[in-house]
């Protein structure tokens, strides 16, 4: 029994250890850096939290007869495996989430993954940013990504995110009131539907909950 504790704290203190390497520089390194290293999209794309989402998702999807999605920042691609799409396109800053996911997938013919760098202007009914959003502490890289966002989506966006304004956080995070930005420069959304996170954040709770909740925009006609 002590053999087997000891070895537990030796994997725990090496990941610990493994984590605190990540040095951040920006946003593009970081995450790549922490999937090239084995790291993952981070506790809200795994259990109650990712079950949750891919049940708001799919039923919008299913509801809204969503015959296509793209999706902006798709990660380790565990969110994506619980979900429900007629085809889908994944979009991704790291090279290595993006190889991670076409090995994932490859069987799974209505999928495709690409890279920032290769993005090429497609665009989809359904343009999604899950958890995203709160790691562009850039401002030029928010700017770029928000465009990108809306501008592939040809019925409606969802963005599940923080919707305030904090940069005392974690390095990699930076809260933004979004909303503004849709509002200043894509008048044509509308925020069709808000829905409340079902786990909101708590801190004695962090890795089950969050402060991210779901926005609907639709576009005019």
């Amino acid at each position: 029994m002590r053999k087997t504790l000891s070895n537990l704290k030796g994997v725990r203190r090496k990941i610990i250890g493994r984590r605190t390497k990540l040095k951040f520089t920006n946003s593009a390194s970081y995450w790549e850096e922490r999937y090239q290293t084995g790291g993952n999209s981070g506790t809200g794309s795994y259990g109650r939290l990712a079950e949750f989402k891919a049940e708001v998702l799919d039923s919008f999807v299913a509801k809204r007869k969503v015959k296509s999605v793209i999706e902006f920042g798709p990660g380790d691609g565990n969110q994506l495996s619980l979900a429900t799409y007629p085809a889908y396109t994944g979009v991704d800053i790291s090279q290595s989430a993006v190889k991670a996911c076409e090995m994932r997938f490859a069987e799974d013919q209505t999928k495709a993954f690409m890279t920032v760098a290769d993005y090429d202007g497609r665009r989809a009914d359904l343009a999604l940013s899950l958890d995203v959003i709160f790691h562009l502490v850039e401002d030029e890289v928010f700017e770029t990504y928000m465009t990108s966002l809306f501008d592939a989506a040809e019925r409606f966006v969802i963005i599940y995110s923080s919707n305030k304004d904090d940069q005392n956080t974690a390095q990699h995070v930076r809260h933004r009131k979004f909303i503004d930005w849709v509002t200043s420069n894509r008048p044509t959304f509308a925020l069709a539907e808000h829905i409340p996170n079902r786990y909101p954040y708590d801190k004695n709770d962090q890795e089950n909950t969050s402060f991210a909740d779901f926005y609907m925009f639709e576009k005019a006609v």
